[in-house]
């Protein structure tokens, strides 16, 4: 497993992945139906690469086995209270192999160790047992539900909210 900035030439495997797993993906992520065509992963592969110049989190492609598998990265960045989130998702043929678990490790031990946060959140479906596995795998503290947390197409939706802590990551 490895972690990619993704450029414009990733944009057929990208929209390829999305495609055949739309269905699925439509279940939790609220931008599924926007992403239409190959042409509207132009301005948003554009924002994740500013996002990453700016220094303020960025959006990277999980290759497993060479191929792109699913997305992961920080949604932001708070250098003043020392926090962040972290956003992921997985294809539906590539869950089941650890590939999550290690991409989300990797982004909390960079968290912690070289950009010197102190919290990381993650936000899940209360529904999404294989999204909410992650953080609850990796020692994260359930907070609390998040009531109507996110507008998915035609309904809201509660959201768990995870967040660890540097000071729990150290005594893991």
């Amino acid at each position: 497993m490895s972690l990619k900035l993704l450029e414009k030439k990733d944009i057929p495997e990208l929209f390829a992945l999305v495609d055949q797993s739309r269905k699925y993906l439509r279940e939790w992520l609220p931008w599924v139906d926007s992403m239409e065509k190959e042409e509207d992963y132009e301005p948003v592969i554009e924002l994740w690469r500013k996002q990453f110049c700016d220094e303020n989190g960025f959006q990277a492609g999980i290759l497993y086995q060479d191929k792109l598998v699913g997305m992961i990265g920080y949604h932001y960045i708070d250098y003043a209270s020392k926090k962040t989130s972290i956003g992921y998702w997985l294809s539906e043929h590539n869950q089941g192999k650890g590939i999550m678990t290690k991409a989300t490790q990797t982004l909390v031990d960079y968290a912690f160790n070289v950009l010197h946060l102190n919290r990381i959140e993650i936000q899940c479906g209360t529904g999404n047992r294989k999204s909410a596995a992650i953080p609850e795998r990796l020692g994260f503290v359930k907070e609390g539900t998040i009531r109507d947390a996110e507008y998915l197409y035609d309904h809201f939706h509660d959201c768990y909210l995870y967040s660890l802590l540097k000071r729990e990551y150290e005594i893991m």
